[in-house]
């Protein structure tokens, strides 16, 4: 959470479930597999369970994901299974109660604990713990993060400090995956590399003996746009084609204009035209306008 906050959405600029279900109707026609609901926090929105069931009626559609802060997670968990939610992503980012609630500018420490043990409990296999690694902040807390694995079906994921609205970016504070991975392995040493399958974010590794796995997210220090397959719509109704690019179109406003599945798709097909090969770079990215990462989704 940037320190200053951020600015709320009015709810009239926000999409509705209707207009959701819509646009993901459109995207699982052509050939959309997997849709992940995702942040700010998903889970605040009301209507979030009538969302989960309706997707989970999409002939086509093979998963439906959630990416949350957790603090209501433990709560609403069996009504998201009950309707039909398949995977978990938690972000956390402290095993520190004190350090947590520095970075999220809230308690809620226990609550998150408290929502991964429910979904394990719950069946959920693998349970994925997002962690943004930031250098002078929480990189001490690396080994204790896949000490977690041990006896846990959790993927923690290490995430590289990415440049975004709001979050004071600076290279000094990046940890790179090759770092946190010698890092690691000098307390494991025999650390492995599970295979990588395409269109995957993560290069995942394993503890022999351990129960669950660790990953990392290389989007700074070895970038994967050559394989990424992922769009991004805000909750404003506005299409990414890339996390890290500022070039946004704004779907709600074709949606409300009245405009024909036909001129929707068309739209969409241009944008993913227009994706480039690659970002433009972690020192580039940090002088470029970009959205708050709270304000894009994880």
């Amino acid at each position: 959470m940037p320190e200053e906050g951020v600015k709320l959405t009015p709810r009239a600029q926000l999409l509705s479930a209707s207009e959701v279900l819509t646009l993901a109707r459109l995207f699982v026609k052509e050939g959309v597999e997997k849709i992940r609901l995702t942040g700010g926090e998903p889970l605040i929105r009301p209507d979030i369970l009538d969302i989960i069931s309706e997707l989970r009626k999409l002939e086509g559609l093979k998963t439906i994901a959630v990416t949350t802060n957790g603090m209501n997670l433990a709560r609403l968990l069996p009504k998201l299974k009950e309707a039909g939610l398949d995977l978990l992503n938690i972000s956390l980012d402290s095993l520190v109660p004190a350090k947590f609630e520095f970075i999220v500018r809230r308690k809620g420490f226990h609550k998150v604990m408290e929502g991964i043990d429910k979904a394990m409990e719950m069946g959920y296999n693998t349970v994925k713990v997002n962690c943004v690694i930031m250098r002078g902040l929480n990189e001490d807390e690396l080994l204790d993060f896949v000490s977690l694995t041990e006896k846990r079906p959790l993927e923690v994921r290490f995430i590289e400090y990415m440049p975004f609205d709001g979050n004071k970016w600076n290279f000094k504070k990046m940890v790179s995956y090759q770092e946190m991975l010698d890092h690691i392995r000098q307390q494991w040493p025999g650390l492995e590399q599970l295979p990588f399958r395409h269109g995957e974010t993560a290069k995942t590794y394993k503890v022999p003996g351990f129960h669950g796995r660790v990953g990392f997210i290389t989007s700074m220090s070895d970038h994967f746009c050559g394989s990424c397959n992922r769009l991004r719509i805000t909750a404003d109704g506005n299409l990414k084609v890339c996390l890290f690019g500022n070039s946004e179109v704004s779907l709600r406003d074709v949606l409300r204009s009245g405009a024909s599945e036909e001129e929707l798709l068309e739209i969409i097909g241009a944008a993913v035209g227009r994706k480039k090969k690659q970002h433009a770079g972690m020192f580039n990215l940090s002088q470029m306008k970009n959205r708050p990462m709270i304000l894009i989704g994880g």
